[in-house]
């Protein structure tokens, strides 16, 4: 069962980390976008249509990603306070009532708004050479499949912590530095460092 959670974790990350790419695209177009049209007097009109869509696809495929790594939005100030099961249980509750019949609701609609989208050749109606929108659309039902899929692994975690007492492990991904671990790879003391502390600290005094 560990095994089957940590795949549906790995997957959501893979899928967060690729279109996190469309942050650098971003990026890249906003730029240019500012030099064509300060630098060179050729604004694009649909370039503010591109923007939203990237930022749209960026947010919308982020989503599954940041629920397995457990990073949405709570109020910790109460929940860090409630036992493990406690908390689970809460969690469970609002999976159940509030989690899963929005993103089915967010999933099955966004399948029909993208269909009839690509029926209609459906383009960006905000300038007069709109780019192709039907793309945009088709990202809600495969985040909202992404994001269900997660969520029933964080159900699945929730009553194996109802069970045992304790949360399971989840994929690890980014994680802060060890600055223990990272001074003795570099076999840097404390001392050292307060020695170029002082050092500093002087070189700034003389100047």
């Amino acid at each position: 069962m560990q095994k089957l959670l940590l795949f549906v974790d790995k997957i959501s990350t893979w899928v967060g980390q690729a279109f996190s790419f469309f942050i650098v695209a971003l990026t890249l177009h906003v730029t240019w976008e500012v030099f064509s049209r300060y630098a060179l007097d050729a604004p694009r009109a649909w370039a503010f249509d591109v923007m939203i869509m990237f930022y749209g696809t960026l947010f919308m495929m982020a989503g599954a990603y940041t629920l397995s790594k457990n990073g949405h939005v709570r109020g910790d100030v109460l929940y860090g306070f409630l036992q493990p099961r406690t908390q689970a249980g809460l969690d469970l509750l609002l999976y159940i009532v509030f989690f899963i019949p929005g993103v089915i609701a967010l999933t099955y609609a966004g399948y029909y708004y993208a269909a009839d989208s690509w029926r209609i050749n459906e383009h960006s109606n905000i300038t007069y050479e709109g780019p192709p929108v039907y793309p945009f659309k088709t990202v809600i039902p495969i985040a909202g499949a992404f994001l269900l899929a997660q969520g029933i692994v964080e159900i699945i975690r929730c009553i194996v912590c109802l069970r045992d007492g304790a949360w399971p492990s989840r994929a690890v991904d980014v994680e802060e530095v060890d600055v223990d671990k990272l001074k003795a790879e570099l076999h840097v003391k404390d001392e050292d460092i307060a020695r170029l502390d002082q050092y500093v600290v002087r070189r700034v005094e003389t100047k």
